[in-house]
């Protein structure tokens, strides 16, 4: 199954196809994984048997209903399953093009609040890592938004087309990278309320963008058929492009605790792959039948990506 011997393969089974899946970012939450479907959003925990991520344990904690398709799933930094009361706080994109809000302390109080503004298809969300105060999202419709706690709009920037992923800076929360399919990555002071650098991949479509969560300088860029590294303190260009495949791929995303690894979905027949910007060959290249969404776990080298009635989960081993 695999094209490199130091892997190891786990799955969580079930009930339907698998549309996205997130692990928490967040140190304290980072056992929690949340996975969407049609119907949906289902939420549990993985615990490994040692340090080195083998032998995963998954445990249903709840499931959500969603009244429609689930694109996109982010989690707040104030989730906890270590306070009194439990706290689960997360957001959702949805296929109506409304963002949900999602909040239970696992007994009787769940509540869901709906967020609506976007007029097309919702890409990416993501909460402000400091206080989870902030949602951020982009769309189809071509626009940013920053959203408050209280479910309202607070800043609506233009783009000069489809909003394809969207990234908070992790210690300066006044700051958000918006990617865009043409192939223009910017960066907003939402303290100034405009762009205050902007990347160009000078290719397209761009189906995905990352700010390295551990090195603020580092940008990962998704465009066409190529990988494409930015170190935004020295050009508006890449410095780096790996080629990854003949046909374009869907997402792609920097590992959260080795910046050297990525990881890259998408392709003809549904292919992941995992690299080492310092290697040529790929550390991990499997077909699957679904391949949807990407998270990478916050402390460990490992993969998920939703798929046909299960998720997928890669460990990839001696890094």
């Amino acid at each position: 199954m695999s094209s490199h011997p130091n892997i190891t393969k786990y799955t969580i089974d079930c009930h339907d196809i698998v549309t996205t899946v997130e692990f928490s970012r967040f140190e304290w939450s980072s056992q929690l994984i949340a996975y969407g479907t049609n119907s949906r959003v289902s939420v549990g925990t993985c615990s490994f048997m040692d340090e080195q991520g083998m032998n995963l344990a998954y445990t249903q904690i709840r499931d959500f209903h969603h009244d429609t398709r689930v694109t996109s799933i982010a989690w707040s930094p104030d989730t906890s399953l270590a306070t009194v009361p439990k706290m689960l706080r997360f957001c959702t994109a949805g296929g109506d093009r409304r963002i949900r809000l999602f909040t239970s302390d696992l007994k009787e109080n769940d509540t869901v609040k709906t967020l609506e503004g976007h007029t097309d298809y919702i890409n990416c969300v993501t909460f402000d890592p400091e206080s989870g105060d902030q949602v951020a999202s982009v769309s189809d419709d071509h626009t940013l938004r920053i959203w408050g706690k209280n479910g309202d709009q607070k800043l609506c920037f233009p783009l000069t087309s489809s909003g394809m992923s969207v990234c908070w800076h992790q210690e300066d929360i006044s700051k958000v990278m918006a990617a865009e399919k043409n192939g223009i990555v910017r960066f907003y002071s939402l303290a100034n309320q405009q762009p205050i650098l902007s990347l160009d991949c000078n290719s397209g479509p761009l189906m995905a963008a990352d700010w390295c969560f551990n090195n603020p300088l580092k940008v990962l860029a998704f465009s066409g058929s190529e990988l494409l590294f930015f170190k935004t303190m020295n050009s508006s260009r890449a410095t780096e492009r790996k080629h990854v495949g003949n046909d374009g791929g869907k997402c792609a995303k920097l590992s959260l605790c080795n910046e050297n690894l990525v990881a890259c979905t998408g392709f003809l027949g549904g292919q992941v792959k995992v690299f080492h910007t310092k290697h040529s060959q790929p550390l991990l290249s499997v077909k699957v039948q679904v391949c949807n969404g990407l998270s990478w776990h916050y402390r460990l080298p490992i993969i998920a990506v939703g798929g046909d009635r299960k998720v997928h989960l890669w460990l990839v081993n001696n890094v």
